[in-house]
């Protein structure tokens, strides 16, 4: 907490719901930014609880809070496990 009394607004913190957490990573998949993805991915990830994604997906936790920050650049196949593990799905349609 900061000396002015106030703390860091987190997203993770208001993700309660299975639709709530869907529609806030289909509004960052429509800003075609692959950082805001997977911090989005991380967002969501930390609501659920890393513990348990990182049993799911196979990777430790430190890496997963490393490749799903807003600075981190996760592979492919890391996105891929991550969506699928938190029941996620990538979509393609015409523009």
């Amino acid at each position: 907490m900061s000396n002015t009394g106030l703390s860091k607004w987190d997203v993770a913190d208001y993700l309660k719901t299975e639709a709530e957490m869907t529609l806030y990573f289909e509004a960052c998949l429509e800003e075609n930014d692959p950082q805001l993805i997977a911090h989005a991915l991380g967002d969501i990830a930390r609501a659920r609880g890393m513990s348990q994604l990182a049993k799911d997906t196979g990777l430790s936790r430190e890496n997963l809070y490393k490749a799903l920050s807003s600075n981190g650049n996760p592979s492919f196949a890391t996105i891929l496990k991550v969506t699928q593990a938190l029941g996620l799905q990538l979509h393609a349609s015409p523009r």
